[in-house]
């Protein structure tokens, strides 16, 4: 019998590492899977700088079972990360693997990684999260809601827009009355949905709706916590395209109501705790806003007490906040903004210790009592910084300050492209997973962008390319990066993944908001949920996702929560995956590995000691007969339950069972549906 190179397995999971959460001076236990009986010789190899090469640690056989011999070797490991991979010598022939499966020659690139005293929380690995944008959410509070008129903002004035009313042009000063009071209201179904995380867009201080203009790091907005006071009008001025006058209420400046306030978040994260639910800040330190005391672009804190800001006189104290580009006083917009936007001005941290420390200050704060947030989700977070060299002295003592005051908060990053540099241990824990979850899936299901911007229907069913991206872009994680990060489908910066189910192109301003409804099919969403709630890492449902809400890119992907118009069979879909994920660990933590895949078509399969699972997909417009080669995650024989089938717009849960033969699974799956397998 011939060497059987599809058998060769082995990942980062507790399945084949032990410990695989290794300190420094541990010794670990690494193991690889090949066909039972192969006559081979294995080896595993700790890389040198170049991946190539290094020293080559013999394996021996130490366990078989029914389908597979299992090869282990154990080696110390020291304080620094390393990478590895494995050479088995078959037949005559060399081969190596690693994460790019077994290839008779070795690309570095892929090399397993291990990263000793990681600190990524264990509650955050495999956790549904729910992210909210708090102004569409749920309006709580009425007395808090935004005056029309109350102030202007880039030359928009604030307007409170009715709860059904589509969103328009100048969404930024638009409000819909969404508040922290909203979600204290809505407790009950976060704890009926199941979910385990809520990430709150930011929430701090800002005269926005978005509130990624950040007016005031230590406070949060009354307009989304408590005001208990009007705190009457100051005429003050701001510099659009002409100097005008506005009124400026100071119902956001109010001490009163800026501690009230903080008071109220701080009930909100004790009453989510007591649910069992963890609680995620926005965390927006690459810019602030112009209307921050620092800048003070409108005056607003002018004759306060507080020192000048920094836009008014060069005197200020705050001047090496940011950075200046000449000119005279006032300095219009000769400072840095945020992709050239003067209402985020750029934070300069390289001329300012003040500013680094008290950041850092403010990263504590909110992760300590009384607050006691459970972490940050970092927005931009690798643009921070003037240079790559801040960049990495920032997020280190940003981290070492987080994990201090809280060694269970998790750091979170928004990234784009290979995050490897930052997920070293001492920085970012992880990230939000653009490429290696959002633009595959979405290519494969939809054919079209993630901003649904552009159309590739080439790439719609393209199995080959959607295997050859999650495994291209999934190697550059370490497995606890992997295991906590944020899988989405949607969120504020992108449009809603119903929406871009019509395969259609557009934006709100170009075709309106009802055509981001028109040719939606619930089916394909239904396949994208039941993958990303089987797939490895956190899955994170954008609110309103669950509920059936559609949407073009920003703005209009921040649509009100539909409260009394929810699609109740997609609520009802979201409860049972996430009650399913639960059941079984080998969801939240367990190996992966494509079973079989064909045009339209995936099927992959998540296990540990406890239960094998079996995941199809087909995204064709036919049922598809198939017969799956299961013994590849260890199931020969018995049979498997039906735990979940959708399609029809709808699902079922039957427990029909299906035999398994020779290691060999025949099923029929739906026409643009799923069908979820479990053995154990």
């Amino acid at each position: 019998m011939s060497f059987n190179k599809v058998a060769v397995f082995s990942d980062e999971t507790k399945q084949f590492i032990k410990p695989y959460d290794p300190k420094a001076g541990d010794t670990v236990r690494f193991c690889l899977r090949v066909a039972k009986g192969d006559k081979c010789l294995v080896s595993l190899h700790i890389a040198p700088v170049n991946g190539i090469g290094g020293p080559g640690y013999p394996m021996k056989k130490t366990e078989s079972d029914e389908l597979f011999d299992y090869y282990t070797v154990s080696i110390q490991v020291y304080g620094t990360p390393i990478r590895y991979y494995y050479s088995v010598r078959a037949e005559g022939h060399l081969h190596y693997y690693n994460k790019q499966g077994i290839r008779d020659w070795l690309d570095s690139h892929y090399n397993f990684r291990l990263v000793p005293g990681l600190n990524v929380p264990e509650w955050a690995k495999g956790a549904v999260m729910y992210q909210i944008f708090v102004d569409r959410f749920y309006n709580g509070d009425k007395s808090n809601d935004v005056m029309n008129h109350e102030y202007a903002y880039l030359g928009k004035t604030a307007m409170s827009l009715p709860w059904e009313q589509d969103i328009s042009t100048g969404d930024f000063c638009n409000f819909y009355g969404g508040d922290i009071q909203g979600m204290i209201d809505k407790m009950s179904y976060f704890k009926e949905l199941g979910i385990d995380v809520i990430y709150l867009n930011p929430i701090f201080v800002s005269p926005s709706s978005h509130k990624y203009d950040t007016q005031d790091y230590d406070y949060i907005d009354p307009h989304f916590g408590v005001i208990v006071e009007d705190g009457g009008d100051n005429l003050r001025f701001e510099k659009v395209d002409n100097k005008h006058a506005t009124r400026y209420k100071k119902r956001t400046t109010s001490k009163k109501n800026l501690e009230a306030s903080n008071k109220l978040f701080a009930k909100f994260v004790s009453l989510a705790h007591k649910n069992g639910i963890k609680v995620i800040l926005d965390g927006v330190f690459n810019h602030c806003g112009s209307f921050n005391k620092w800048l003070d672009y409108a005056g607003l804190y002018h004759g306060t007490g507080e020192p000048e800001g920094a836009y008014h006189s060069k005197d200020s104290p705050y001047n090496s906040y940011f950075l200046w580009h000449g000119g005279t006083w006032p300095k219009n917009d000769c400072y840095d903004g945020w992709w050239a936007n003067s209402n985020h001005p750029k934070l300069n941290f390289e001329t300012s210790q003040e500013l680094f420390d008290h950041i850092i200050r403010i990263a504590k704060k909110w992760v300590s009592p009384p607050y006691n947030i459970d972490g940050w989700r970092l927005d931009v977070a690798a643009d921070l910084g003037q240079s790559p060299e801040m960049n990495h002295k920032f997020w280190r003592a940003f981290h070492d300050a987080v994990k201090e005051a809280n060694p269970k908060a998790i750091i979170l990053a928004e990234h784009y492209g290979d995050p490897s540099s930052w997920l070293n241990g001492c920085e970012w824990d992880t990230i939000m997973n653009y490429d290696a979850f959002m633009e595959p899936i979405t290519w494969f299901l939809t054919g079209v962008s993630k901003h649904s911007e552009e159309s590739h229907p080439h790439l719609r069913g393209d199995a080959l390319a959607f295997e050859g991206a999650m495994r291209h872009h999934m190697s550059l994680l370490n497995v606890h990066a992997l295991h906590s990060a944020m899988n989405q489908l949607s969120n504020h910066d992108h449009s809603r993944f119903l929406t871009r189910t019509s395969s259609n192109t557009g934006r709100h301003h170009s075709v309106g908001s009802r055509a981001a409804e028109r040719g939606i099919n619930k089916n394909i969403l239904m396949e994208a949920v039941i993958f990303q709630m089987t797939w490895p890492g956190a899955p994170t449902i954008y609110y309103g996702d669950e509920a059936g809400l559609a949407g073009w890119t920003d703005p209009d992907n921040r649509r009100p929560f539909p409260w009394g118009k929810e699609d109740l069979v997609l609520i009802d879909l979201h409860k049972k995956m996430i009650a399913l994920r639960k059941e079984f660990s080998a969801l939240r933590e367990g190996s992966v590995e494509f079973i079989w895949t064909n045009h339209g078509f995936l099927s992959y399969g998540r296990w540990d000691k406890s239960a094998k699972i079996v995941v199809a997909i087909n995204n064709n417009p036919k049922p598809l007969d198939v017969t799956l080669p299961v013994w590849k995650i260890g199931i020969s024989d018995g049979e498997l339950t039906e735990r979940m089938q959708t399609g029809g717009n709808t699902f079922r849960q039957t427990a029909k069972r299906y035999p398994v033969s020779n290691g060999e699974l025949k099923i029929t799956v739906p026409i643009l549906g799923t069908v979820v397998l479990v053995q154990s």
